[in-house]
């Protein structure tokens, strides 16, 4: 294996993640030998990848996707598995920067991601431990009138999914005394992020697809007809170029580097709960979100494990100590767990974009691209897919609007995202520690 590769992502295999251990049966893919040439290229088997390939095998397209560790090696493989709609951004935000048209076309889609999730797990038989419903949680009055003025915001789009949970009707779903209240999602849900992954990589297969792993992209030229991808040891030609490297594209397409920026993200899993424990933690099994600025979020694994994540790192560094960051929150939410052991605890990038609303858009008339989706891909990443396999069908309207949408740099560019990005984070915090 080239020393770029190891630098990329370790050795390559996926990190010692609670999802990695209980991974469906992995079939390894080849790495990229020789000269090859497909109608489409897709750089990255993230969801994005995945699901934008998995539209055009089913179109007939020929497909290659090419990645440089394995499959969901980045934050598709290692999220929460919290199937949430909508975007970070939200829609009345949408409303304000964009106008009314661009928010009643983003309404009209927010809840297309979890759909095409439950419809691929569905077609394609995909074991994935796939559950229904999420609860966000509030801690203060002024996080429950956020909740409530989301919930009649989304109505007024037609989107009548959601129900607020009293703070006495909250113990019905979660087992603390710590929320004031919450709203439930009837259209969430949540599962086992890796193999969804992994059961999306088996159904582009099965229609045609072809995937290279342990490839890693040094070099794309865009500027001709036809785009090359290159590794060390071969190159794709292809008429159409998809890049979905999202948080891990790293510097290989300059013009994409400045657009994003990569934040870490931690989750741990304890050891498996007794029936009893994980019945009175969370009765209903559906996956928790609190709406701070700095969340914190859980759900049970198929297992019982309490699989508990939060926090965040700007610039994507790991932190040194993944249980001591996140221990305490868990044990203020589940005092009951203060002496359960934990088992995994692992680290992943997910890629901010300074609006909070994910970018697509093209480099030329060949190369498309898709990222930014700033904590919420899970869903996000599925109906990207899906409108950048319209659009490379012949049928753009959708793509066109998000094209379209201005993005906006972070302040200070490259060089101080980070800090600036970091003094934002604080004045939220506060807010949040105050109740404000």
């Amino acid at each position: 294996m080239s020393a770029v590769m190891r630098h990329y992502a370790g050795n390559c295999e996926h990190t010692t993640s609670y999802y990695a251990a209980s991974a469906n049966k992995r079939k390894l893919r080849p790495e990229l030998l020789g000269d090859h040439a497909f109608d489409v290229c897709v750089v990255g088997a993230g969801y994005s990848g995945l699901s934008t390939a998995l539209h055009l095998a089913e179109k007939g397209f020929s497909v290659a996707v090419i990645e440089g560790a394995r499959i969901g090696w980045g934050a598709s493989g290692r999220n929460g598995g919290q199937i949430v709609n909508g975007l970070n951004a939200s829609l009345q935000t949408i409303k304000r920067r964009y106008g009314q048209d661009t928010a009643n076309f983003v309404a009209g889609l927010v809840m297309e991601g979890g759909d095409i999730i439950r419809e691929r797990v569905s077609t394609y038989d995909i074991q994935c431990d796939l559950k229904p419903t999420n609860l966000f949680t509030a801690y203060t009055p002024a996080h429950m009138r956020e909740l409530e003025e989301r919930l009649k915001l989304w109505q007024g789009y037609g989107i009548n999914t959601q129900e607020m949970v009293s703070a006495e009707q909250i113990r019905d779903h979660v087992g603390t005394d710590v929320y004031a209240g919450g709203m439930i999602d009837h259209a969430g849900g949540h599962m086992h992020p890796l193999n969804l992954a992994l059961g999306e990589a088996d159904a582009i297969e099965t229609n045609g697809g072809t995937i290279f792993e342990m490839s890693m992209v040094t070099d794309v030229d865009y500027s001709g007809q036809k785009p090359v991808v290159k590794t060390s040891k071969g190159s794709i030609t292809c008429k159409t170029l998809v890049l979905c490297g999202n948080a891990y594209l790293g510097k290989v397409v300059p013009a994409l580097t400045s657009r994003v920026m990569p934040v870490s993200t931690q989750v741990m899993a304890t050891e498996p709960l007794s029936d009893d424990l994980a019945k009175r933690l969370l009765p209903t099994d559906t996956c928790v979100e609190d709406i701070r600025f700095i969340l914190d979020y859980f759900r049970l694994s198929a297992d019982n494990r309490m699989l508990f994540g939060g926090g965040t790192v700007y610039g994507g560094a790991d932190p040194k100590d993944i249980e001591a960051k996140l221990r305490k929150n868990m044990n203020k939410v589940f005092p009951e767990l203060a002496k359960v052991k934990v088992e995994y605890a692992w680290s992943g990038n997910f890629a901010l974009s300074f609006s909070r609303v994910p970018q697509m858009g093209r480099l030329n008339n060949n190369t498309y691209f898709a990222h930014g989706y700033s904590g919420h891909g899970v869903t996000g990443s599925h109906t990207f897919g899906r409108i950048l396999s319209e659009a490379i069908s012949g049928d753009a309207e959708r793509f066109d609007v998000f094209e379209n949408v201005p993005w906006i740099p972070f302040p200070g560019g490259r060089m101080f995202r980070v800090p600036y990005s970091v003094i934002g984070s604080w004045y939220y915090g506060f807010k949040d520690k105050f109740g404000l």
